[in-house]
């Protein structure tokens, strides 16, 4: 098992952006393996963005992504019996997929209407930098602020 390295599945971009993010996204909003209708709600989603924003939809998702990424964590670490939260840094894919993970649950959480405009009202927040998944960002960074004095339990 010693020097074992994962290799990491290589995404194909998606067909209409030809951008491997969007192809990320896309997968991590699929359900069941239905791909078609996860291409049809981020895609849906991207034309409401530009209707009510009149700029390039995909400018808006890649902005809303790097203002929803967190750049610390807590991890739990065990030590002498004690569980302390220690904040780490967050890594760059670990990065992306707690950020699209988090739109993807808030625009879930919503209620009242469909996936489409759930999803594009959440990335046209988080671009302006407010909105739900922006405040997960703010308390998982003010978590770690909190326990900066486990910092030395970071190995």
């Amino acid at each position: 098992m010693a020097g074992y390295k994962f290799k990491r599945k290589v995404i194909t971009p998606d067909l209409v952006y030809n951008d491997v993010m969007v192809s990320k996204f896309i997968n991590q909003i699929m359900m069941n393996g239905k791909k078609t209708i996860a291409q049809k709600i981020v895609y849906g989603s991207f034309g409401i963005i530009k209707e009510k924003t009149g700029q390039e939809p995909l400018d808006v998702f890649r902005t809303a992504i790097q203002n929803v990424s967190p750049i610390l964590e807590v991890k739990p670490k065990r030590v002498g019996g004690a569980t302390y939260q220690v904040p780490m840094e967050v890594k760059g894919n670990r990065r992306l997929s707690l950020a699209m993970k988090w739109m993807i649950a808030t625009s879930r959480a919503k209620k009242g209407k469909s996936m489409k405009e759930k999803l594009a009202e959440e990335l046209i927040e988080a671009s302006k930098n407010s909105g739900a998944s922006v405040r997960k960002k703010e308390n998982v960074h003010k978590m770690a602020e909190a326990n900066r004095a486990f910092a030395h339990f970071a190995w």
